[in-house]
């Protein structure tokens, strides 16, 4: 039983909550039985598991998953609460967290559909879209300038798994983004009040989805290569959450491609 805030291996642990320290290390600390069952079932195995067995006591589905990982060959170690308490973040903790590498799945070698976030600074909406790029079949999410750290814990959360089923990257620049695509991929850029909708284009051909920041939108740079795309609305709404904008338009793509001849 680890009993002290000042244990080597939880004040490491702690430190993951930095983003330059994520990155540093290549680890990422992940709570929650959902998503570690994700992590483990998508083969990324835990460095070390921290439980806190009060809670587990209340949580058939925590206990199970703690026996699973032991059982597995992880090193799982127990702790008292005050020293459980230091490794969360939630109103209500699951008892379990782990240390796990930071997810890097191979990168398809010709995407033919890919969303690139620009300046999306808000994890909740980033988190969002990576789990609807997912979800509609995109190949790469790559998260580009000015945009959250996609490993930051309340993107992996509202990721709900997502992270460890697409490839996700990091691109500070848009020379990077462009160099990660790998080829010259038809760019639209979901933007309010543009003449062309984004169900008149043609999904089912290569192509890559840009998705702004929730102020401002995207940066120059992506709008001076982009083709720009909108959702027509009723009822005078200006523009609708970059989450929700960017679900729809990936759900059209996956909607084309399911019928491509």
């Amino acid at each position: 039983m680890i009993t002290s805030q000042q244990n080597p291996r939880i004040k490491a642990a702690r430190k993951l909550s930095d983003r330059k320290e994520r990155h540093a290390s290549g680890h990422l600390l992940v709570e929650g039985v959902r998503l570690l069952a994700d992590a483990w079932h998508s083969g990324s195995r835990p460095e070390v598991v921290f439980f806190a067995p009060e809670l587990l006591d209340k949580n058939a589905g925590a206990r199970d998953l703690v026996a699973t990982l032991a059982a597995g060959g992880c090193e799982c170690l127990a702790c008292a609460p005050a020293v459980f308490a230091t490794l969360v973040d939630t109103l209500t903790p699951q008892g379990i967290v782990a240390v796990l590498h930071l997810p890097a799945l191979p990168l398809p070698p010709h995407p033919t559909l890919a969303l690139v976030l620009d300046e999306v600074r808000d994890p909740g909406n980033a988190g969002t879209l990576l789990r609807s790029a997912a979800a509609a079949g995109v190949e790469l999410v790559i998260f580009g300038p000015h945009t959250v750290d996609p490993f930051n814990d309340k993107v992996v959360r509202a990721g709900m798994g997502a992270h460890f089923r697409t490839p996700v990257r990091v691109c500070p620049t848009w020379r990077h983004v462009q160099e990660t695509l790998g080829t010259r991929l038809p760019l639209y850029l979901a933007e309010a009040g543009q003449h062309l909708t984004y169900d008149a284009v043609d999904w089912r051909q290569p192509c890559g989805l840009i998705v702004g920041g929730e102020a401002a939108g995207a940066g120059g740079e992506a709008r001076a290569i982009a083709r720009p795309i909108s959702i027509p609305m009723h009822a005078a709404v200006e523009s609708l959450n970059a989450a929700v904008a960017g679900s729809i338009i990936l759900f059209e793509a996956a909607r084309q491609r399911r019928r491509r001849p």
